[in-house]
């Protein structure tokens, strides 16, 4: 996946207890990186063909000035994929065990959509390891008791071979892929560009990667995150695309009310979808600048 990057930005591996991990940060010009400088992890969200990708719009806006560490998580992109059921926990793990290989200080984490909720987990169980959280669209998918998430009947996709062959088929074409962003992540289907399109469909073609597609479309990997939100300590922000489909605005604004000492700023993106962070990024990037000029040490 090195091949979508933005120019300088080089791919480094780290083990964990789940797997390799490959991770993007800047390593040559034009970036002049800081190695003491605050630490930013950005997380992307789950579905078929994610990968770091989602964030490397926004990214080098900051790696000049943090140190920037974009990991494809277990299971996606250019990391490991071990043939597993994926559940909530796995991601817990390989999630702390990034930050602690790739910094001695807590970090900032950026997340988006499940990747978000579970970063809220994260900070509530280890608040040691993350400073402040910038979050796009998070949610459990199962929030307030409400299914949210799964588009195909479980009964389907449940059968064995039969979720491989609608994986096969909806997540490894050209054609599925650009009707994924344009029915269901984007709000305007004149951004999605080739790049992005190639850039999906490289990480849903790698061996095995089924396996954490099909927890996510399962729903394995679901949970209520208004359940979690009231022991959030750490500052957080979330931004939240007003056209963000089967995750409303409105359920946004309900999960941010549930700890105002928490969640700190609320802020909708109109004109974007889930995804406001690859559809308008000079948006979600100067809210993220903002954010880290009170929100860092």
């Amino acid at each position: 996946m090195l091949q979508f990057q933005p120019p300088g930005f080089g791919q480094k591996t780290i083990q964990t207890s789940l797997g390799a991990i490959a991770y993007y940060t800047p390593i040559d010009a034009p970036w002049t990186p800081d190695s003491a400088s605050s630490p930013i992890v950005f997380l992307h969200s789950f579905g078929g063909g994610a990968s770091a990708y989602e964030w490397s719009k926004v990214y080098p806006t900051f790696a000049n000035t943090h140190r920037v560490i974009a990991p494809d998580l277990i299971g996606w992109g250019s990391s490991d994929h071990p043939a597993r059921n994926y559940r909530v926990d796995d991601y817990l793990i390989a999630i702390a065990e990034i930050i602690q290989q790739v910094s001695e200080d807590p970090v900032t984490l950026v997340a988006s959509s499940l990747t978000g909720a579970i970063a809220v987990r994260l900070a509530i169980e280890r608040p040691q390891l993350v400073q402040s959280l910038f979050l796009s669209c998070p949610s459990g998918f199962a929030d307030f008791g409400q299914d949210a998430g799964r588009r195909i009947p479980l009964q389907v996709i449940g059968l064995p071979f039969l979720d491989r062959a609608i994986y096969t088929v909806g997540a490894t074409t050209e054609l599925a892929v650009r009707n994924f962003l344009e029915q269901f992540l984007f709000a305007k289907r004149n951004r999605i560009t080739d790049e992005m399109v190639s850039a999906y469909l490289e990480s849903a073609r790698q061996p095995n990667a089924e396996y954490s597609a099909l927890a996510f479309l399962r729903g394995d990997l679901y949970f209520d995150l208004s359940m979690y939100l009231s022991q959030l300590t750490i500052p957080t922000a979330i931004v939240w695309g007003e056209q963000a489909q089967f995750t409303s605005v409105d359920l946004g604004r309900r999960l941010a009310a549930l700890n105002p000492q928490a969640v700190q700023s609320f802020q909708p993106i109109p004109n974007a979808g889930v995804l406001s962070h690859l559809e308008q990024p000079g948006v979600i990037a100067g809210l993220l600048l903002q954010w880290l000029q009170f929100h860092t040490r």
